[in-house]
């Protein structure tokens, strides 16, 4: 029995290290990957899951270790290279040309040598359909959601036919019904032989999906084996060291709710084109407003229109009034004045300079509040604004000059977080503020936004995920077709009660 398991061994890692300056990002880890299995690769961030992968990608280089793919020991120099050799990547921050079109984009690598366009939509339509991935093909792709360009990057990987496919965090920016979809096309490849990792903070779909788990903890392995063999609490203790989910997920007190404060924001009637429609609701201090909606249903874009993001109609486009004063933004950096912040979903395109310091991030979030008119930047000023941020948001980096780009996915969106908060604002608005963060980060970021609240401002918090809107809630906003159409006290309502609201 042994033997003919080592034989359906597709993929072989023996004591792999990949060092960044020195510093490891994974160290002596040991990984196989069978035909035709879904192997979870689990792990904090920073934990090194992204790197092993990438490894095994041609994205990267092993600073030492073997790896053996099909029994012959290989290392693939360019993503290239492992392509052709049939190892396909799905990553968690999207690799597309935002320049090309859905087609362009899902045919690139693979095009013939003469291309008729209409021909490349029609077969890319065809493809999309398949997979049931509501994408439009003629679509430039920097005109897309997240989600939707989540879409186009599994059906790039599904679409070269790969005998190996590395999902990373893929389900991150999916509506329940997509994820659906998703698992179903997951299982339809492993039927047809794929074998799959599958990268994901959502421990509860790594236990439904896959056969395997591995557990990577500061960049060593710590458990392995078949998924009958671990729970969540198994999951989450081989992850940090101790149980998160009680902490993370409880139910929530009446006691405990915190009552409203002073009204900071009401907002009557405000309209965008046919994205929000005459949508009204009130924001109040040391309160956390949890707002509840399904992608398109303008939560987001609600909120962005709020801070100056977007622009509301001009005519009858509706009111905003920041303490009883009306206000219309046309640019962020005048609500910022006014102390609204948006932190933004969007981490990557959106949220920081990829190339610069997390110092540089930090202050130049100072900069873009705009309180005075000339600033002089003073590296100590800057280097002790670092200081102070990293330390209260326990920010983890290789060293002090760390890029932004070389961070995990949680501590980059610290940094985000870290750049908003520096506005000293009185209105913050997180969207999404965990996708794609482990759940030790997770912890962290919710004790922060409940220490905001604490301390009286007022927060909104936009999220998918139905579990953190209850945990963190003192009340709850359902988001519908452009509007908020029910109010819900966590203590009071159900999650089925809330998704009811969101989708009917």
């Amino acid at each position: 029995m042994a033997d003919n398991r080592d034989n359906d061994l597709i993929v072989r890692l023996e004591g792999v290290t990949k060092a960044y300056r020195g510093v490891p990002a994974v160290r002596n880890v040991n990984f196989d990957l069978r035909r035709g299995e879904i192997h979870a690769l689990l792990g904090e961030n920073g934990a090194g899951k992204s790197t092993l992968t990438k490894i095994i990608a041609g994205v990267v280089d092993m600073t030492s270790g073997r790896m053996f793919h099909r029994d012959r020991e290989i290392v693939y120099a360019t993503p290239y290279d492992a392509l052709q050799a049939g190892i396909a990547m799905v990553f968690q921050e999207t690799s597309l040309v935002p320049s090309m079109t859905v087609a362009q984009n899902l045919y690139l690598g693979s095009e013939n040598f003469l291309n008729r366009l209409r021909g490349i939509y029609i077969s890319a339509q065809q493809f999309l359909q398949s997979l049931n991935f509501p994408v439009d093909p003629t679509a430039m792709v920097e005109t897309l959601g997240a989600a939707k360009r989540q879409m186009v990057e599994i059906a790039h990987a599904v679409h070269h036919n790969a005998e190996i496919i590395i999902f990373d965090e893929p389900t991150a920016t999916l509506t329940p019904e997509e994820k659906r979809h998703f698992f179903a096309l997951v299982r339809r490849l492993k039927a047809r032989g794929v074998s799959i990792v599958f990268i994901s903070h959502a421990l509860e779909e790594a236990l439904m999906l896959s056969d395997r788990i591995t557990v990577l903890r500061d960049g060593e392995l710590v458990a392995t084996g078949p998924t009958a063999g671990f729970n969540r609490e198994k999951i989450i203790a081989a992850m940090v060291g101790r149980t998160l989910s009680a902490e993370l997920y409880r139910q929530r007190d009446e006691t405990k709710l915190r009552r409203p404060g002073k009204k900071v924001l009401s907002v009557q009637d405000i309209s965008m084109s046919n994205v929000v429609r005459n949508n009204s609701f009130s924001i109040f201090e040391g309160q956390i407003t949890g707002v509840f909606g399904l992608i398109g249903s303008g939560r987001t874009e609600t909120f962005k229109v709020v801070s100056g993001i977007y622009k509301r109609d001009f005519l009858r486009g509706g009111t905003i009034e920041l303490d009883d004063r009306p206000v219309r933004y046309y640019v962020p950096r005048e609500a910022v004045k006014d102390g609204v912040v948006y932190v933004t979903e969007d981490r990557k395109s959106e949220g920081f300079f990829e190339t610069m310091s997390i110092a540089e991030n930090l202050f130049s979030g100072l900069l873009a509040a705009g309180r005075e008119k000339s600033r002089v930047i003073r590296l100590k000023e800057m280097r002790a604004l670092s200081a102070e941020w990293t330390k209260n948001l326990s920010i983890r980096a290789i060293n002090d000059n760390a890029r932004v780009v070389e961070l995990s996915g949680g501590n980059q969106q610290k940094v985000v977080i870290g750049k908003g908060l520096v506005q000293k604002p009185r209105v913050v608005i997180f969207d999404e503020p965990t996708r794609g963060v482990d759940v030790g980060a997770i912890a962290e970021i919710h004790q922060l936004i409940n220490r905001l609240a604490d301390e009286g401002l007022a927060v909104v918090v936009i999220s998918s995920y139905l579990p953190e809107i209850m945990n963190l809630s003192d009340r709850i906003l359902v988001c519908r077709q452009g509007r908020i159409v029910e109010e819900f006290s966590p203590t009071e309502s159900t999650e089925e009660k809330i998704m009811y609201a969101a989708v009917h």
